[in-house]
Order: structure tokens, then sequence, then C-alpha cells
């Protein structure tokens, strides 16, 4: 998926965890197959999960990781997962890796929760929960989603110009034309803690009710409206809206929800086309929705 990817094996995790972590030497190594794009998962034994930066960019997110998780825990009555060990660099692999409990549940974009009216309720609480925490002086600070929408511009026109070879698959004048609307929506200081990443495979879900969130590396002060992606990213109306009103959220923030999911879609499409279908089709589903949909 990445030039600078390296290759993670189960066999190499099996070494890995039998040279630093002993007592875990006997349990099974599983590879599990998922949408992620920055770490390798692997299922070890029946109730932890290893998790093993791609490539450079990744590893300096482990710690952040390990420390969000455990900001995160108890905060809400959703299960999320908890730090269990870190891992060194070893075995040829050059960075470090965590260890993480299992969560079970099926991932969103594994199954059909478009109408799923209590999902959207539950994850609208997730939200609020999430809001909840303490700034503790912290802003957002760094290039990435949540801050100014014009910070990505650059990366949209490449997102463009990619795309212009998925015309039988995007609209991309009229994608060009969107862009330039919420571009010019005002800026929103970063006031409140979000996940940063509800993408449909880090929701799990069981019996059709919100029963865990993965990746929560991307705790951080940010805009408030940027987990409000996940209604775009997962839900039609009427629950969609449904998730809006269960989240209290205001006129501006949900057009700018919908700028955000629309800036991550946009480079799922053409990024991911052949490395990872379901990234790539999670990004065409949403910019459907935004399309049918627009708010500026």
């Amino acid at each position: 998926m990445h030039e600078d990817q390296v290759y993670v094996s189960a066999e190499l995790v099996r070494r890995l965890v039998a040279g630093q972590f002993p007592r875990w030497r006997d349990e099974p190594v599983r590879a599990l197959d998922g949408p992620g794009t920055v770490n390798a998962v692997f299922r070890l034994g029946e109730r932890w999960v290893v998790r093993l930066p791609l490539h450079p960019g990744a590893a300096g997110l482990v710690r952040r990781e390990v420390e969000a998780a455990r900001e995160l825990l108890g905060v809400t009555r959703f299960p999320t997962p908890e730090p269990v060990a870190l891992g060194a660099p070893g075995e040829g692999y050059p960075f470090e890796w965590s260890v993480f409990t299992w969560l079970p549940g099926t991932t969103a974009d594994e199954v059909d929760v478009a109408h799923g009216a209590e999902l959207a309720r539950d994850l609208a609480g997730f939200v609020r929960d999430v809001r909840s925490l303490p700034l503790h002086g912290r802003r957002f600070t760094g290039p990435g989603r949540g801050g100014d929408l014009h910070a990505h511009d650059a990366w949209m026109a490449e997102c463009f110009e990619r795309s212009e070879d998925l015309r039988d698959l995007l609209d991309v004048a009229r994608l060009r034309a969107l862009w330039s609307g919420f571009r010019r929506l005002p800026h929103v200081s970063a006031d409140v803690v979000v996940h940063g990443d509800l993408v449909p495979g880090n929701v799990l879900v069981a019996a059709g009710r919100l029963a865990g969130v993965l990746d929560v590396g991307g705790l951080a002060p940010a805009d408030p409206a940027l987990d409000l992606v996940v209604g775009w990213h997962l839900f039609d109306d009427p629950e969609r809206e449904e998730f809006r009103t269960a989240v209290g959220s205001d006129g501006l923030a949900w057009v700018r929800s919908q700028a955000w999911a629309f800036q991550q879609a946009m480079g799922l499409v053409w990024y991911y086309e052949v490395t990872n279908p379901r990234m790539s089709a999670l990004g065409r589903s949403t910019l459907a929705r935004i399309v049918a949909d627009p708010l500026v």
C-alpha cells in the first residue's frame, strides 16, 4: 500500500513475541484481514492483538496510541482496547510495536449498517463521551484533519488530478466544485477531544449495536466536527439525521463534518484502488452520499 512499507508475517510476529514476551510464546498467532493502512494486525491467542507499524511514518505513533488508549479507558461505556505491552525492534523488524486486548465484534465495513438507528445513537453517545475528556491545555497541532480546511488544498488538488483516470467512477468536475465550497467555510478552533479516525473499519458492531471502537491513537483536540464524519461514512437518511440529532450538532459543525468526510474519502478512492479495495470502496460510497446531499 505504501512505497516504504515493511513486510510483516505471522512467523515474524511469533519470533518477536517469543523473544520479548516468553509468557505468550505458545499462543497461536493469526493475521487479521482488515482494511487498515497503518498497522499490520495479528490475533495473539484468544485475548490479545499485536499491532505492528507498516512504515516509518506510523512507527512514531505507537507510544502515542498506548497513551491515548490509557486516557480513554473507562471514559465511555463502549469498550476500547487496553494496552498490555510495548515491544521493541527485533528479528529484523525495525520499529516498536504493541499488544492490546482483543475486542469481539464485526467491523462496520463488513456488515450493512446504513439503516442502523440504534448504532447511530450509540455512536453519538461515544462521540459525546470522548468530548467530555479534559483538554489539559492541549490544542490542535499538525497538518492533519481537524484543523484548517485550507491546509489541505495541495492534497486535494493532487486527489482531483489523480482521479481524472477514474472518471467512470467519479464526477471529478462536480467534486472540485464541492471542495471549492467546503474550503470557504469559517475556520473553527480546536476545542474538544476527538477520536480522530471514526471510519467503519474502526467501529465494532454486534447485534446492530456498537460493540467497541478501535485505533484510538488519534485521540487529541481537533475541530468538534471531525468525529461526525462517521455519519457520512456509515449512514443513509434518516439514520444519519438520527446521528446528527443525538450528537447535538449545530449547522456549521454538521457542514464541516461533511467537508472532513469529503477530504478523507477523496483520497481513499484513487490511493487504495488497487492495494486496498475496501478502503477505496468506502471512499466511493461516502462521496456518493455527499454528492446526493451537498451542504454547500
